[in-house]
């Protein structure tokens, strides 16, 4: 893990990310999306300068990102996380470091409230997001289906230390 360097996206890292992002579709408890959209479709859906990668070995192994929960003004501050760690990387802490620097640097630029939407059998990521600061604000029961399967997601959200 010495060899493990968190830095911002760039253009070249999404096919990396976005097969990073199939291995959670293929998981069937990190998304309802059963398709991996085009690198276009998933650059238009989130921050332009909030989105992280984890890489070793020239390698991108995870990625944190910002999508916007709104397009109006007073939700300007509000931010939807998404974290995808590669199959292979899981458990090492990678999520954890890039929970840190999104963190710090939603907040510089003006993000008060980080909200994350996690399926409820998903016990891993509810407990990396407590451990990262968020708490439980409720429960969408039967909020949608996969593959035919009613599911229920946790809202969870975390308040900068401004607030």
């Amino acid at each position: 893990m010495d060899t493990l360097i968190t830095r911002k996206m760039e253009n070249k890292d999404l096919q990396e990310v976005l097969k990073i992002y199939k291995e959670g579709i293929e998981t069937g408890m990190a998304t309802f999306e059963t398709i991996v959209p085009s690198e276009k479709v998933w650059d238009e859906r989130h921050h332009a300068t909030l989105r992280f990668v984890a890489e070793e070995h020239n390698r991108v192994v995870g990625w944190i990102s910002i999508s916007p929960v709104s397009t109006r003004a007073v939700y300007s501050g509000v931010g939807e996380v998404s974290v995808y760690i590669s199959s292979d990387h899981k458990g090492k802490g990678i999520a954890s470091k890039l929970f840190k620097i999104l963190i710090e640097e939603s907040e510089k630029i003006g993000f008060w409230t980080l909200q994350s939407s996690i399926f409820a059998i998903n016990t891993s990521s509810i407990q990396l997001h407590k451990k990262m600061g968020f708490r439980i604000v409720g429960t969408r029961e039967k909020i949608a289906q996969l593959h035919g399967q009613w599911q229920d997601t946790i809202i969870m959200e975390r308040r900068n230390n401004l607030m």
